[in-house]
């Protein structure tokens, strides 16, 4: 993402579903001296755990903003560069959360997009999913709704990105690895990183919890290699486009 970006000092980033803020705070340093970040996010709680991020690192020249992708709440060509990781395909309407990003975004600014790939593409996210539906726990996602697989489609993020008035669209993938020492860390990390994982698992007896880490057990084997480390495939949507 931050290679597409266009990055160099001076500029101003709106990071949009920062999260912890990772990905803004690199953003940061690359526009050192003389730039700004926005780092925003749609609850305060994770603004909260991004200021602390912030304050950890030293970086500064940081503002925190509570932002919907659907309504970005900045003037008109105010920004250099939006980033957004991960989270354009929750967002209930992408193409209006694109247009938004382009709206807010200075004539010949920069946007930087990244979207996860299909669920055969990603087992370390479906594996969890799959284990709670065989075990009668929730019922397959619905497909059609905002979600994690929402912009895989082979020409989707692309479709929507050119939609929303955005030109010289570039996608690619990418592969971020995702490797645990065992599959009992893998479902620990699950548990700690997935509200919908967790609202699920926390509620069931202890039987049926131990049936669950079964199941993801089973499921995951094919991946742990000889060390007994688990490897697990993963594969990123990475877009990037001027406004």
């Amino acid at each position: 993402m931050l290679d597409h970006a266009g990055l160099q000092p001076g500029l101003r980033v709106l990071e949009l579903a920062a999260g912890p803020g990772e990905t803004g705070f690199l953003a940061a340093e690359l526009t050192h001296p003389g730039g700004s970040l926005v780092c925003s996010d749609a609850t305060e709680e994770m603004l909260d755990v991004a200021r602390a991020r912030a304050n950890e690192l030293g970086i500064k020249h940081v503002e925190f903003k509570r932002i919907e992708l659907e309504w970005i709440d900045l003037d008109t060509a105010s920004v250099d560069v939006v980033l957004c990781k991960w989270g354009l395909m929750f967002s209930t309407d992408p193409e209006a959360s694109l247009r938004e990003m382009r709206r807010v975004l200075r004539p010949g600014g920069r946007v930087s997009i990244a979207v996860w790939d299909g669920p055969l593409q990603n087992p370390w996210a479906t594996i969890p999913t799959r284990a709670m539906v065989e075990l009668g726990h929730t019922t397959q996602p619905d497909p059609d709704a905002p979600g994690m697989f929402a912009l895989a489609p082979p020409g989707r993020l692309q479709d929507v990105l050119e939609a929303a008035g955005f030109l010289d669209v570039l996608v690619e993938s990418v592969e971020p690895p995702r490797a645990f020492d065992s599959v009992a860390e893998f479902i620990a990390e699950t548990h700690d990183l997935s509200s919908m994982f967790s609202e699920l698992f926390d509620p069931l007896s202890d039987e049926q919890r131990a049936q669950v880490v079964a199941r993801v057990t089973e499921l995951a084997q094919r991946f742990v290699g000889a060390d007994g480390k688990l490897r697990l495939p993963a594969r990123s949507l990475v877009a990037a486009a001027d406004a």
